[in-house]
């Protein structure tokens, strides 16, 4: 016998209604609906903000700041010329795709940039978002091509 989607189901208990308040004295959470007579929290909009300690300085008024964070900074997973010549053969195309699936990189970020230490005997084809000036050379300098992608 097969299962329809026409006969499926939740399961018994899984789904319950929502609980509707103010719903008159009936429902048994009527008039004051949980809120309690009057004061801030019974109001509409009543409440305090996030991050409210009752008038006490909060605490992130108490911390110290320092420092400046540069939200629109672009930050690159980095790999060296000598993890390519080690990983790749010679004539390979190297592309952001294959560094991560050979997991030279776990997170890509806002790219792959590849700066040059160590060395390169391999002739290479790479697309990365960046380079150093000493990649640049040293794939340059053993038959290789770089495109910034």
């Amino acid at each position: 016998m097969r299962m329809r989607l026409h006969e499926l189901s939740p399961a018994v208990g899984s789904r319950k209604k929502a609980f509707r308040k103010g719903r008159g004295p009936g429902s048994g959470n009527g008039k004051t609906a949980g809120k309690g007579h009057k004061g801030q929290n019974a109001r509409s909009g009543g409440g305090v903000r996030p991050g409210f300690e009752g008038g006490q300085m909060p605490l992130y008024r108490r911390l110290p700041k320092r420092g400046f964070v540069n939200i629109f900074s672009t930050k690159y997973a980095i790999l060296n010329v000598q993890d390519l010549n080690e990983k790749f053969n010679d004539g390979d195309v190297v592309d952001t795709q294959k560094i991560l699936k050979m997991g030279l990189v776990k997170k890509l970020l806002s790219g792959v940039k590849i700066l040059g230490n160590g060395e390169l005997s391999k002739k290479l084809e790479i697309r990365v978002a960046a380079f150093s000036k000493s990649a640049k050379e040293k794939i340059e300098k053993a038959g290789g091509r770089i495109e910034v992608k």
